[in-house]
């Protein structure tokens, strides 16, 4: 993370401060933007190709993906492509930090307003995993669901997250799918425990993806789960 980041506002939270900043672009035009989560970094807006590809193959593996549930708004790279499938009528996101919820509607980052704003989006202030569990609004099924809280099970952004990885939480997660539904979870690395545990409870692929970030190359990981 570059140390020249800016803090375009900050918030103290139960799980710690969350603080959405600014950087020069390397490319010398405009700004990236950084969320920064409990002191972790969690993204930024320098390439969101791995949040794209969550939505695409997610998207690409269902033939009518009317109704969409998000975990984790982040910078909104993973909806803004959801909502660009035409065949999603309606998207659910779900986002823990209130604040981060309020900023999306201040429009404090260019794709957090577009998210924010869009006539099928509904963004709302809870935790994912009552979501999945039944015990909040909103209701399902969902034709997919996307997990996006964390870098995944073995770099949590909060140790409670840790629970969202555990076997009866993703068989909830898969009981909230509609017939021919697809659970996808983003992970900044390869995770087997994951997937053996996904395994177990349905058929699921492991779709790996290299990128060049600041001249290192990194291997992340998506995990797909079929209803």
């Amino acid at each position: 993370m570059d140390t020249t980041s800016e803090t375009i506002v900050s918030a103290t939270t139960p799980r710690g401060e969350i603080a959405l900043r600014v950087r020069p672009d390397p490319s010398g035009s405009g700004v990236v933007h950084e969320l920064v989560v409990a002191g972790v970094f969690a993204m930024d807006s320098l390439d969101p190709s791995t949040e794209v590809a969550l939505a695409q193959e997610a998207l690409a593996r269902v033939d009518s993906p009317d109704r969409v549930l998000v975990g984790g708004l982040g910078l909104g790279f993973t909806t803004w492509q959801v909502l660009k499938d035409k065949r999603v009528r309606h998207v659910d996101v779900v986002e823990i930090e209130e604040d981060l919820v309020a900023w999306a509607r201040l429009a404090l980052a260019p794709t957090l307003g577009l998210v924010a704003r869009h006539p099928r989006v509904t963004i709302h202030a809870g935790d994912v995993d009552r979501v999945l569990h039944g015990e909040s609004d909103p209701a399902g099924p969902w034709d997919l669901v996307l997990l996006d809280v964390d870098n995944g099970p073995s770099f949590l952004v909060h140790e409670g997250n840790e629970r969202l990885y555990r076997a009866d939480a993703l068989r909830a997660a898969l009981s909230r799918l509609a017939p021919g539904g697809v659970l996808a979870i983003w992970a900044a690395q390869r995770e087997p425990a994951l997937l053996d545990t996904l395994e177990s409870l349905s058929p699921t692929d492991e779709v790996l993806l290299e990128v060049e970030r600041e001249g290192r190359r990194l291997e992340y990981a998506l995990y797909l789960a079929r209803a």
